[in-house]
């Protein structure tokens, strides 16, 4: 199956690239990156989730790309980046840092962005310092940072070792995801979509997660099911705003809810109502406002940090 089926049309397409890289990990891995945007605008690095690539923040790109420095990258076995024998927390942080180094200058600031596993990524990286060097805000969105398979809700069950263990072999399954069909389209929707979820979105999401190779997705799905990162939470100290959607159902909002409780520098999070996991592509101008928003707040439009050091970003929707 193509490593690249997103799709060619309309607002989910990805936008093409201003400049191709290849930064390299501390093991060797090889990541492609994408730089989109004017070379001396304000940098914003996306960090993609579990199964997806660059093409999963098209949305993003596309707007912010006209007056924003936007860095995007593959993470390890993911759209262009080959695959690794090395699949840990430790090897997301690295591949971060790797990114980092061959994108931003010497002290250069940016907002760093995750969605699910990204997020992790910020999460794994937070005391780094080459993440520490960089970052000057962050935006975690549909994430958590330990228990993910227990309160996944992906299967309608109650609670318990039950619903835990179905959970486990569902998303570890080593099937492969075959042709986005129509019913593998509901199905994506139902696990991981809000059911207000267009057809454009689903379709969108569905062609980018069938095209992970699956034992890429089942790898890293090993690595989510152990994942404990509370540790990161508390050292992911730069200003950090949160979102999710009310109806997700792989990190549901008690995980966002946690973060919140647990980030030293929290500067607001947002519940969407009736939304999914897949939120920069079920709500992509207000994952993109809230973009713009950290960049306003935390940077002075040159790379460097701001001295809005105590601004807060405004709850709700």
């Amino acid at each position: 199956m193509s490593r690249l089926m997103h799709v060619a049309h309309g607002a989910y397409a990805p936008p093409a690239p201003a400049r191709e890289l290849t930064a390299v990990s501390a093991d060797g891995a090889r990541l492609h990156v994408e730089v989109h945007g004017p070379k001396n605008a304000p940098p914003v690095v996306l960090a993609h989730g579990w199964t997806c690539s660059t093409a999963f923040w098209a949305a993003q790109i596309r707007d912010l790309a006209a007056d924003h420095r936007v860095i995007a990258y593959d993470q390890r076995g993911h759209g262009r980046s080959p695959a690794s024998a090395t699949c840990t927390t430790e090897a997301l942080a690295d591949d971060l840092e790797a990114v980092l180094a061959a994108t931003l200058a010497p002290g250069e600031k940016a907002v760093l962005v995750g969605h699910s596993m990204g997020g992790m990524t910020l999460m794994a990286a937070s005391a780094r310092a080459r993440f520490r060097e960089h970052a000057a805000a962050a935006l975690l969105c549909s994430t958590g940072s330990s228990r993910l398979v227990a309160e996944a809700r992906v299967v309608p069950l109650r609670a318990g070792r039950l619903r835990t263990r179905l959970t486990k072999s569902v998303l570890g399954s080593r099937a492969p995801l075959g042709p986005v069909t129509p019913l593998a389209r509901r199905i994506l929707k139902y696990a991981t979509m809000g059911p207000g979820s267009s057809p454009g979105m689903v379709e969108a999401c569905a062609r980018i997660v069938h095209a992970c190779p699956r034992n890429v997705r089942h790898a890293w799905s090993v690595v989510l099911d152990l994942v404990d990162l509370d540790h990161g939470v508390r050292e992911l100290k730069v200003p950090t705003a949160v979102v999710v959607g009310t109806a997700d159902r792989l990190t549901p909002v008690v995980h966002a809810r946690a973060l919140v409780a647990a980030l030293p520098n929290c500067v607001g999070v947002t519940e969407l109502t009736g939304l999914g996991h897949m939120t920069p592509v079920e709500a992509p101008e207000l994952v993109t406002s809230r973009i713009r928003e950290l960049v306003g707040t935390y940077m002075d439009g040159t790379g460097s940090a701001g001295s809005a050091e105590s601004a807060q970003i405004k709850e709700g929707a």
